[in-house]
C-alpha cells in the first residue's frame, strides 16, 4: 500500500527546504521594496518638467499623478496580501513586480494625462501585490532566529528609497523625465529572471477565499479614507464631497470591523488580529506615520518655499536622515536580544520628537542648514530607525504561517493611512499662506504626534 503524507508535514519540510536558500531571498525582495519606495518619492522631482512636456496646467490635474498612485496602492494592499497567502508568496511576488515594470513602461511611454493616470493605478496595483508578498517571502524562507533582522532590514530599505529617491530622480529629469519610470525596467526585469531562477518556493495556504463583498468593501472603505485625506486641501474639508468620502469611510470602518468580528472568512481573519502586539504595532504605525508624513512634505516645503532650494537640493538635504535608517534598523536589531522591543520603539519616537521640535525652536529663515536644518534631520533618521523596522518586527512576529502577508499588508496600510492623514493634517496647521510661525506651528504637533505613537506602544511582545 502506498505510503501518504500529511499536507502539514508536506508543507512543513517545504518550507524547512526553502529556509536553506533564504540567503538568496533580501536580495531580490530588495529591489521590488526599492523600486516601489522609489517611486513614491521620485516622481515629485518630476512634475514640472512634466507637466511642461504633456501640457498639464491646473495643479488639480497635475496631482492626480500622485493620487491615483497612493490611494490604489493603500486600498489594495489587504486584498493583495490575502491573495499572496493563497497563491504563494514567490508567484504574488514575481506577478506583482512584473506588473509593476509593465506599468513603468506605460508610464514613460504615456503621451498624455490620462494614459498616465491610468498606468500610474496599473503600477500601484503592482507594487500593492509586490510589498506584503515580499515581506510574506521573507518570513517563510528565513530561519525563525533571524527573521526579526530580516524584517528591520526590510523595513529599513524604504527609508534608502526616501533618501535617494528624489537624488536619483533629479538626475534622471535633467535627461528626460521619462527616465524617472524606465529606470525600473531593466533593474526589474533582471530581478524578475532571478528570481524565477533562484527564489524558493514556498506554498499557498488552501482554505475559502475571503468573501468578494467583504473584500470589496474594505477597499472601498480605505478608498474613500485616503481619498478624503489627500484630496481635501483641493476640494476643501468642508465640501460636501470631502465630507461625503469621510463619511463612507467612517461607515465602511465600522462595517467591515463587524464583517470581522462576525463574518464567514473575513479578508482579515482573527488569527491575525489574536496575534500577541500586532494591534498594538498597527497602531503604533498608524500614528507615528502621520508624523513621519508631516515631517516628511513639512521640511521640503520649506527648503523649496522659503530657502529656494531647488528640487535637487531639497533632495540632497533630506538625504541625510533616510539613509541613516537601515543603518540603526541594524544596529537596533543586535540590541534587541537584550531590551525590549518596546524601549526601542519608545526611544525611536522621543529621538524623532526631539529632532522635529528643535527644528520649532531653531530653524528661521536666515538660518543656516547646517547649523539648523540638519541636525534634527539626523535625529529624525535616527527615530525612524528605531521606530519603523521594531514595529514591523514586533507586528509579525507571532503571524500565523498562514497569514505572513495578509498580517504584513495590514500594517502596510496602516503606515499609508497615516502618511496620508500627516499630509493632511499638516496642510490644515500651515493654511494657505504658511510663514515662519505657522511652520514652528506644524513643528510642534508633529513632535506631539510623535511622542504620542511612543504612547501607543502597550502590549508586552517577545524580544
Amino acid at each position: 500500500m502506498k505510503k501518504r503524507t500529511c499536507p502539514t508535514v508536506r508543507c512543513v519540510t517545504q518550507l524547512s527546504e526553502s529556509t536553506r536558500t533564504h540567503r538568496f531571498v533580501m536580495p531580490i525582495v530588495a529591489v521590488g521594496v526599492l523600486l516601489s519606495g522609489f517611486d513614491l518619492f521620485i516622481v515629485n522631482v518630476a512634475m514640472p518638467d512634466l507637466a511642461r512636456d504633456l501640457g498639464i496646467g491646473p495643479l488639480a490635474e497635475l496631482s492626480w499623478i500622485l493620487n491615483a498612485y497612493t490611494v490604489a496602492f493603500a486600498a489594495l494592499l489587504v486584498p493583495a496580501g490575502r491573495a499572496s497567502d493563497r497563491l504563494g508568496a514567490k508567484r504574488a511576488f514575481l506577478t506583482g513586480l512584473s506588473v509593476f515594470v509593465i506599468a513603468s513602461a506605460l508610464c514613460a511611454a504615456s503621451p498624455g494625462l490620462g494614459l498616465l493616470i491610468a498606468a500610474r493605478v496599473l503600477q500601484a496595483v503592482g507594487a500593492a501585490v509586490m510589498i506584503p508578498a515580499s515581506l510574506g517571502l521573507l518570513l517563510a524562507t528565513t530561519p525563525l532566529e533571524r527573521r526579526g533582522s530580516a524584517v528591520r532590514l526590510w523595513a529599513g530599505l524604504g527609508g534608502v528609497g526616501a533618501a535617494l529617491g528624489p537624488v536619483i530622480g533629479g538626475v534622471l529629469v535633467a535627461i528626460d523625465w521619462r527616465w524617472v519610470f524606465l529606470v525600473n525596467v531593466p533593474v526589474g526585469l533582471v530581478a524578475i529572471v532571478v528570481g524565477w531562477r533562484t527564489l524558493p518556493h514556498v506554498p499557498g495556504h488552501a482554505g475559502p477565499p475571503p468573501r468578494l463583498g467583504g473584500s470589496l468593501l474594505l477597499v472601498a472603505t480605505v478608498a474613500a479614507a485616503v481619498s478624503a485625506l489627500v484630496n481635501g486641501p483641493e476640494w476643501g474639508w468642508g465640501s460636501t464631497t470631502t465630507i461625503a468620502f469621510a463619511i463612507g469611510s467612517v461607515v465602511g470602518a465600522v462595517l467591515v470591523a463587524d464583517s470581522t468580528l462576525r463574518g464567514r472568512d473575513p479578508i482579515v481573519d482573527l488569527a491575525v488580529l489574536r496575534a500577541p502586539a500586532f494591534v498594538s504595532s498597527t497602531v503604533t504605525l498608524l500614528v507615528f506615520h502621520v508624523a513621519f508624513g508631516a515631517m516628511l512634505l513639512s521640511v521640503v516645503l520649506w527648503m523649496q518655499g522659503v530657502w529656494d532650494f531647488s528640487a535637487l537640493q531639497a533632495g540632497l538635504a533630506i538625504a541625510p536622515g533616510p539613509l541613516l535608517v537601515p543603518f540603526v534598523a541594524v544596529l537596533a536589531g543586535r540590541l534587541g536580544g537584550s531590551l525590549d522591543v518596546r524601549l526601542l520603539v519608545v526611544a525611536g519616537a522621543t529621538v524623532f520628537a526631539v529632532g522635529v521640535a528643535s527644528w520649532a525652536a531653531l530653524v528661521g529663515a536666515d538660518t543656516s542648514y547646517a547649523g539648523t536644518l540638519l541636525p534634527g534631520m539626523i535625529l529624525t533618521g535616527v527615530g525612524v530607525g528605531l521606530v519603523v523596522p521594531a514595529s514591523m518586527a514586533r507586528g509579525t512576529a507571532h503571524l500565523p504561517a498562514h497569514r505572513f502577508s495578509t498580517g504584513s499588508a495590514v500594517l502596510s496600510t496602516a503606515r499609508q493611512v497615516g502618511i496620508a492623514l500627516g499630509v493632511a493634517v499638516l496642510v490644515a496647521v500651515l493654511g494657505p499662506t504658511p510663514d515662519d510661525a505657522a511652520f514652528a506651528t506644524a513643528w510642534w504637533v508633529t513632535a506631539g504626534v510623535s511622542l504620542a505613537a511612543a504612547a501607543t506602544t502597550t502590549t508586552r511582545s517577545a524580544r
